[in-house]
């Protein structure tokens, strides 16, 4: 079967290729209302597109916002369910000098494929549609039952799918959530990434008098607000980088030591990470690893600090307010309205007299994390080494996608997010490029997955 498959794939792959430039050529942006009407033509051609690999019960569910895109296929009886989530929408191209050839107007070279969506995330879903397709016309049947999840919303938040899901609940049970929309670790190492961050952001203004006071005249004599935010600050982190908000690590979930050999066997070069970011050295948490700082323990940056006089030269003045954002990336089991609430009280403990102080929530996200050693995770590590000839990565990875703990926790869903994108491909940025080594590979790779996936659990 595996070499009927490569065969068929490597006949099908100028069709294929054309195929997805007829998908990359719709600019379905979905932050600009002016592509409203391109989201719902993408949307319109992928539900055409499933219908063609053989998929049923195709349809474009609307939302309050852009549609989300639903398929299955479901005649293996009594073998689990697989539900592929992803992604059809688009960031926007700006700025467009930067483009070395349109960003709708795909252009093969080198072995890429430009475009906008390229990697992030149209190439990847495209290719679950394929492996499905070839599945279907060379096997007449699958492994397991599919159900595909597709929406338009991803680049905005995803502010409708929530809702969504737990609406349809029913039509989404499924065993195992995949999503294909995580980087490898680099070119060659494909990668199978089992745990994603969790996030809290939200902002700190600080008040003092009711405007800006000549220095001379108060300084000395009333509290400066930026003074003020800058002790709050600092009184969050210690030399060591360890966060000093009192019960902030107390959920924190600890490394196994299967995961901890894992990450040392990746041979990981931090001073080659040191070089290329051109910094003295690298800083965080005592006691860990770059890459165990990065992907599984939590943080909590300044991202952004203003107030008082900005402009060229001096103003001596002290100034009426101060302002700081900063986020927390989370990990299991921490929860970020335990954290947003542990920070304001921790910032009502640590607040100097003469300035009053309130704060914002932002963005929030619960971590995700599926056991390591879950059947699902190692099934996919063993359909790429099959696919690519070398052992996988099995990664945590340092950010956040917040629909992939909505599934889990409204579907009881654990998930494998086996991408095959690179980090250097320009997602979100001019001349946004897919490497089709990972294409062909990549199907390859997804198609021996249904295979595994089958077998793993069956065994459970």
């Amino acid at each position: 079967m595996n070499k009927q498959l490569k065969k068929v794939l490597q006949g099908k792959r100028d069709q294929h290729l054309e195929e997805l430039k007829a998908f990359l050529r719709i600019p379905s942006i979905s932050a600009l209302s002016e592509h409203k009407q391109d989201v719902q033509q993408a949307a319109e051609w992928l539900a055409q597109a499933l219908k063609q690999a053989g998929l049923e019960n195709v349809q474009v569910l609307p939302t309050q916002g852009h549609p989300v895109v639903y398929a299955d296929w479901l005649h293996a009886e009594g073998k689990p369910t697989v539900l592929i989530y992803g992604h059809y929408d688009v960031q926007p191209v700006d700025p467009l000098d930067l483009w070395e050839t349109p960003p709708f107007e795909p252009d093969i070279r080198d072995n890429k494929i430009y475009a906008r969506g390229a990697s992030d995330d149209k190439g990847q879903v495209f290719m679950h549609i394929k492996a499905v397709e070839t599945l279907l016309h060379t096997e007449g049947r699958l492994p397991v039952n599919i159900k595909f999840c597709l929406e338009g919303e991803e680049e905005i938040g995803s502010p409708n799918l929530d809702v969504f899901v737990a609406e349809h609940q029913d039509l989404l049970a499924a065993d195992v959530l995949v999503v294909s929309d995580t980087p490898m670790l680099e070119r060659g190492k494909p990668t199978v990434c089992y745990g994603l961050r969790g996030l809290c952001g939200l902002q700190i203004d600080v008040r003092g008098p009711k405007g800006d006071l000549h220095s001379g005249l108060f300084g000395g004599g009333v509290q400066n607000p930026i003074h003020a935010l800058v002790s709050i600050l600092d009184s969050m982190r210690n030399a060591q980088g360890q966060i000093t908000v009192q019960g902030f690590y107390d959920k924190v979930r600890p490394l196994t030591e299967e995961e901890k050999e894992a990450y040392r066997a990746l041979q990981f070069d931090e001073e080659q990470v040191r070089k290329e970011l051109d910094v003295p050295q690298l800083f965080g948490e005592a006691g860990y690893s770059f890459l165990e700082r990065t992907w599984a323990r939590p943080t909590l940056e300044i991202n952004g600090i203003y107030g008082g006089f900005q402009g060229e030269g001096i103003k001596t003045v002290l100034p009426s307010e101060a302002h700081a954002k900063i986020t927390c990336r989370l990990v299991p089991d921490q929860d970020p309205d335990e954290i947003a609430r542990l920070i304001q009280q921790h910032i009502e403990r640590h607040t100097p007299p003469g300035v009053t102080v309130t704060t914002q929530l932002f963005d929030k996200g619960k971590p995700f994390l599926t056991p390591f050693d879950h059947p699902a995770i190692q099934a996919a590590g063993r359909a790429l080494e099959q696919a690519y000839g070398v052992s996988p990565a099995f990664t945590r990875m340092g950010g956040s996608i917040p629909i992939v703990e909505t599934f889990h926790s409204l579907l009881n869903l654990p998930a494998v997010l086996m991408g095959f994108g690179l980090p250097n491909e320009n997602f979100h940025a001019p001349n946004e490029h897919f490497h089709l080594e990972n294409f062909d590979q990549g199907l390859v790779a997804l198609c021996y997955y249904l295979f595994e996936l089958e077998k793993a659990l069956d065994q459970q």
